[in-house]
Parts: C-alpha cells; structure tokens; sequence
C-alpha cells in the first residue's frame, strides 16, 4: 500500500519552475534558425510561425530538458519536424475534403515577394515536389545545417535512412535544376 501512495505522490508532484533568463536567452538564439527550418519544410510563413510557437511552447512545459542548452535545441529540432508533418497532414486532409483547394490559393505575406528571387521560386518548387522525408532531409542538412546523425535524432529515421534520402533528393534536384547555375 505504501508504494502505490509514494507512487502516486511522485505522480501528483508539481512540475519542476522554469528559469525563464534561460528560457528567454534559448528563444532569442533560436527562434529565427527554427522558424527558416519550418519555412522550410512547411512553405508557409503563417504556418511555420505556428509551428515554431508550439514547439517553444511545449519546450517550456518541459522544464527538466532546459536544463541542457543541447538538449533543448534538439528537442526543439524535432518538435518543428514533428509539427511541420502535422501541419503538412492536416493540409493534405483539408485540401482532400474541400477539393477545390489548390496550391497558391493562400494569400503570401506581404515581404515575401521581395524575399525570393526567381532562382530561388524554381529551387523551392523543386525542393517541394520532393517525397517529404527527402524534403525534410535536405532542408534539416542545407537549411539547419545538420549532420546525419543530428537528423536521424530529428526525424527520428536511422542514419542509413539519413544518406539514402538525401542521396535520392540531390540525385533528383540535380535532374531538375540541371540548368541553374
């Protein structure tokens, strides 16, 4: 009987303060390198903010995982991955039951024009028209700047999985941008 009390006083037991200096230095230093890492895998600067905010915001109900500054931006590298794929899920779903939802039918953010060049548009296209864990690996590699093993933890695919699709993925882009220079 006492070990079913000790168990559910260490289940009822208040989570542990956040030391929000910690916490606010964390979301300056990785705000930007998450949200251009969601806009990456999203395309969508609304959606990659939502994505960003929800993994800053589960991050800071866990307190224990602040504790280490790596752990934390690892934590928040998966949790953007994790909530793009959502985000990427629930699009796929509204787009297959409204049917008359088509790409480019969002309205883009104001400075967005001026921030992609043509180059870029036809680089972005390609990158999207890639099977999403290819996408997904080649934006964790050339946008996050990640080794293999940093997006195995983020995607949660082996290392193996890591070299295949990003050796797929270029091989693809390669094809398809083979005249930008």
């Amino acid at each position: 009987m006492d070990s079913i009390a000790g168990r559910l006083a260490v289940a009822r037991r208040e989570p542990e303060p956040v030391d929000d200096r910690s916490f606010d230095a964390l979301y300056r230093a990785q705000w930007w390198p998450m949200l251009r890492l969601a806009q990456g895998l999203v395309d969508d600067v609304s959606s990659a903010e939502d994505v960003v905010q929800d993994a800053f915001a589960g991050l800071y109900r866990s307190a224990a995982v602040l504790a280490d500054t790596g752990a934390a931006t690892r934590y928040l590298r998966a949790s953007v991955v994790n909530g793009a794929r959502s985000a990427l899920r629930r699009r796929r779903t509204v787009r297959a039951w409204l049917g008359q939802v088509r790409d480019g039918e969002h309205a883009p953010a104001a400075d967005e024009p001026s921030l992609r060049s043509a180059d870029q548009e036809l680089a972005r296209r390609a990158l999207a028209a890639l099977p999403s864990r290819q996408r997904e690996v080649l934006t964790l590699r050339f946008l996050a700047d990640l080794t293999d093993s940093e997006i195995a933890d983020a995607t949660g695919m082996s290392a193996g999985h890591v070299r295949s699709a990003a050796s797929r993925g270029l091989a693809t882009l390669r094809t398809t941008l083979g005249g930008l220079s």
